[in-house]
């Protein structure tokens, strides 16, 4: 089968970093795609300080050298139970005196180190609370200080909003002479999350967010994940809320927004507050799925596409974390496994998130990461593409054939392409069917780092179903 087409998006993240970094000076925050690791797609709403800390020894001795940097907990880190997430009338939150969520000492032990809060949850209240909370002063900031101390950055995920168990009691916020019943929307809760009320478009819902940045930025987070609030709802008030109490800390920190598919007609909205936007509903383990959730990868191609145009330093579309490697032992979807992408499909997922200048989040438990996932993650030239690459776009789409061009900061040009059907194919094609200039080129296979000559086209170029080929082009 003979079938011509374009491709890709493409860079290297070590060689050229120093230079584009330069050129990108103005985009202080996320001058490159954000590259790190997240604790949902192992941990779920488990995760404990005594696994955090494991995955990120093993992330600073093995992935930092290769750009990952970001250490992010998910969802969770302030309930007692966990476990108990299905049965939202048991759960057990601990807030702060001024109605933020803190973190469970009984699960993050170096998070107490700080006086004990003033109020216990016997005290009288305005209200009767349903909601089991423990009214307490912990702090992630020793936990922060310590990933810093690694050479990574830290990062925290939030639902947007104020905590229901804090309403109920109608507690002060920080700094302000307002209580949360000034702050909540109780008509506007988050679809799927049963934790939190929203927040007024208001001098009171602006006091909480500065409350709430102040707190984090004081702890050290670097990210701040917020979710149920670039899509299903969209709340573009809201987002400036946290947008102006994050400048107000003038403490660095990516804004990362959650979930998508945010709409490409709010894609100049989000660019003006946030460093990154998710462009799918969650993404999981799976080649296709014919159902809506979860999302699989055959279906990000066109989404990525879509979204390419947007990418720039400071403003990175999303396309989700990377389930790749052990999603155990309490994965955010599902039963503990191996992922279940293929290696051919793992390596098509992340040609297609370096080509799209996704930022890379790893989901994968670090702590039983095999050679081969490892190889895979730390492929300096496919870094390099996701990190310093421009004009990513895909430029042909003919029958399973899917090719992406980029352009790299040495003049030279990164091809991908993919076959996404369920046959083999052979791809025969000039470069120029893939807008290329019809030139000679010097052609360097970027997975396995094999120069492979002076070539004019491509000929007789067999591809595996699901399989893709990532090509540095220089003439």
């Amino acid at each position: 089968m003979n079938i011509g087409w374009t491709g890709g998006l493409l860079g290297l993240v070590l060689a050229g970093q120093g230079a584009w970094a330069q050129a990108a000076a103005p985009a202080k925050i996320a001058a490159t795609p954000p590259m790190g690791w997240n604790s949902w797609d192992a941990y779920g709403l488990t995760i404990t300080e005594e696994q955090f800390r494991a995955n990120v020894e093993f992330e600073a001795a093995k992935l930092k050298p290769f750009g990952w940097n970001y250490a992010v907990i998910d969802e969770g880190w302030f309930f007692f139970n966990p476990q108990d997430r299905p049965h939202p009338d048991a759960l057990h939150y601990a807030v702060d005196n001024y109605g933020r969520y803190i973190p469970v000492p009984a699960r993050f032990p170096s998070s107490a180190s700080l006086p004990r809060g003033t109020m216990a949850a016997s005290d009288p209240v305005p209200t009767a609370p349903k909601l089991l909370a423990t009214i307490d002063q912990t702090s992630f900031k020793p936990l922060a200080d310590w990933v810093h101390s690694q050479g990574l950055k830290f990062g925290i995920h939030i639902v947007r909003g104020i905590p229901r168990a804090s309403v109920e009691r109608n507690l002060p916020v920080a700094g302000s002479a307002f209580h949360a019943a000034d702050v909540a929307d109780t008509a506007d809760a988050c679809p799927w999350d049963p934790t939190n009320w929203g927040v007024r478009n208001n001098a009171a819902g602006q006091a909480w967010y500065d409350s709430l940045l102040a707190q984090y930025a004081g702890w050290g987070v670097d990210l701040l994940k917020v979710d149920c609030i670039a899509s299903h709802p969209y709340k573009i008030d809201e987002i400036r809320m946290i947008r102006r109490a994050i400048d107000k800390t003038g403490r660095p920190m990516v804004l990362s927004l959650s979930p998508g598919p945010t709409a490409l007609e709010n894609a100049a909205e989000v660019a003006e507050v946030a460093q990154m936007w998710r462009i799918s509903n969650d993404i999981w383990d799976l080649w296709i799925n014919p159902k809506p959730f979860p999302k699989s990868l055959y279906s990000q191609f066109e989404t990525a596409a879509a979204w390419a145009q947007y990418a720039k330093p400071g403003n990175w579309s999303d396309a989700d974390m990377l389930p790749l490697g052990e999603l155990r032992p309490v994965p955010g979807d599902g039963q503990p496994r191996t992922t279940r992408l293929t290696p051919r499909e793992q390596q098509t997922m992340l040609t297609l998130w370096s080509m799209a200048r996704s930022p890379l989040i790893l989901g994968a438990n670090l702590t039983l990461m095999d050679e081969d996932t490892l190889k895979l993650l730390t492929n300096a030239e496919v870094i390099h593409i996701d990190q310093t690459s421009t004009a990513s776009r895909m430029v042909l789409h003919s029958g399973d054939i899917i090719a992406w061009t980029s352009d790299l900061a040495d003049g030279s040009t990164a091809l991908a392409l993919f076959n996404v059907g369920e046959s083999p194919v052979i791809v025969t094609s000039s470069f120029e069917a893939y807008n290329l200039e019809d030139a000679l080129y010097r052609v360097k296979d970027a997975w396995t780092g094999k120069n492979l000559g002076k070539l004019k086209s491509v000929q007789n170029l067999p591809l595996e179903p699901h399989a893709s080929l990532l090509w540095v082009l220089r003439k």
